[in-house]
């Protein structure tokens, strides 16, 4: 079996990463290496695990650099290993989590990235998602987020990972430039599966990987930071990675859904945070484009390829709108 190193980022996780670390501790296939990046935590949770967990490598940054950049920094350190694993601090992974994932990665040897299927773990009745799909229009989510979880899907090609719980390909992940770390968190596991896309690589979800998921536990399903960062990195992944020819045929549906997100805000009370998560999407495309002429240039499939893996049509909104009242109830 291919060797595999886990990366956990943490922030805070105290109620949570112990549950994580022990479920680790418990896979029928033990990881090579499981790296811990702490991101400045404050509440003791890395003192914990140094106390607690020997056998982790726990890496204490003096600032917090985000999810992107701190998962970034643990794939770069897991030079021996084939394989990179990212998984939250408060997602709870089966016990043949690790070797179901990997059993896929050596039958499917086309696929470098690999999504699991996540269930609530407030509620496992219920399912956190199925791998997450890309709309035309820029649009980005977890697919069956809130469906039961008697739903039954098979393994099958995804656009996007959770990288909640994800297994990569180590070199395919560093040749694609790994997490965006101008992102700092959310949608970066989106954006990276579009430029491994664009250099011909594909996802594979696998059903029989699971993993319980809180999501949001450190910075709160609907708090400022969360919306901005998601609203900011949407439009960012769409300026980027988006081929001209689909970015110019889509364009206004996807200014359509910047304006359905404001609209949203408004209804919500919440369009000061969507406005300026715009704003700061405008305020850094200069750079997003500069990084997106080295994107394109080093693309090597063809839009119409592309397209046939994203969603298309006008349902997507009616998803959307959904989303958005199930996010205003929690």
């Amino acid at each position: 079996m291919a060797s595999v190193a886990v990366v956990v980022v943490s922030a805070n996780s105290r109620a949570h990463i112990g549950v994580t670390l022990d479920a680790l501790a418990g896979q029928t296939m033990r990881p090579r290496r499981v790296i811990v990046v702490d991101n400045a935590s404050t509440d003791g949770s890395a003192d914990e695990i140094a106390r607690d967990y020997p056998h982790v490598e726990l890496i204490r940054l003096e600032e917090n650099v985000g999810f992107a950049a701190a998962n970034n920094l643990g794939a770069l350190l897991a030079g021996d290993c084939e394989w990179i694993a990212t998984l939250n601090p408060d997602a709870f992974p089966a016990e043949d989590w690790l070797e179901t994932l990997l059993a896929a990665a050596a039958a499917e040897p086309d696929f470098a990235c690999f999504g699991s299927r996540l269930v609530l773990a407030g509620d496992d009745s219920l399912l956190d998602g199925t791998g997450d799909r890309y709309h035309v229009n820029g649009f980005a989510w977890r697919r069956d987020h809130g469906s039961a979880a008697a739903t039954v899907r098979e393994s099958s090609e995804i656009f996007s990972p959770s990288a909640a719980a994800a297994l990569y390909r180590r070199d395919a992940f560093l040749a694609a430039g790994g997490f965006d770390e101008a992102f700092f968190c959310y949608f970066e596991d989106t954006d990276l599966a579009f430029r491994l896309r664009l250099l011909g690589h594909r996802c594979l979800y696998v059903d029989g990987a699971v993993a319980l998921h809180v999501g949001s536990a450190s910075t709160g399903r609907l708090s400022d930071f969360t919306l901005f960062h998601q609203y900011r990195n949407l439009a960012w992944t769409y300026a980027k990675d988006m081929p001209w020819p689909l970015l110019l045929a889509y364009l206004p549906q996807h200014l359509l859904f910047q304006l359905l997100l404001l609209g949203w805000g408004i209804r919500r009370r919440r369009a000061r945070v969507v406005a300026r998560a715009q704003w700061a999407a405008l305020r850094g495309l200069p750079e997003v484009l500069r990084r997106r002429r080295v994107v394109q240039r080093r693309r090597v499939v063809g839009a119409r390829e592309l397209r046939r893996s994203m969603a298309r049509g006008a349902s997507v909104y009616t998803v959307a709108a959904g989303r958005s009242q199930r996010l205003a109830r929690s």
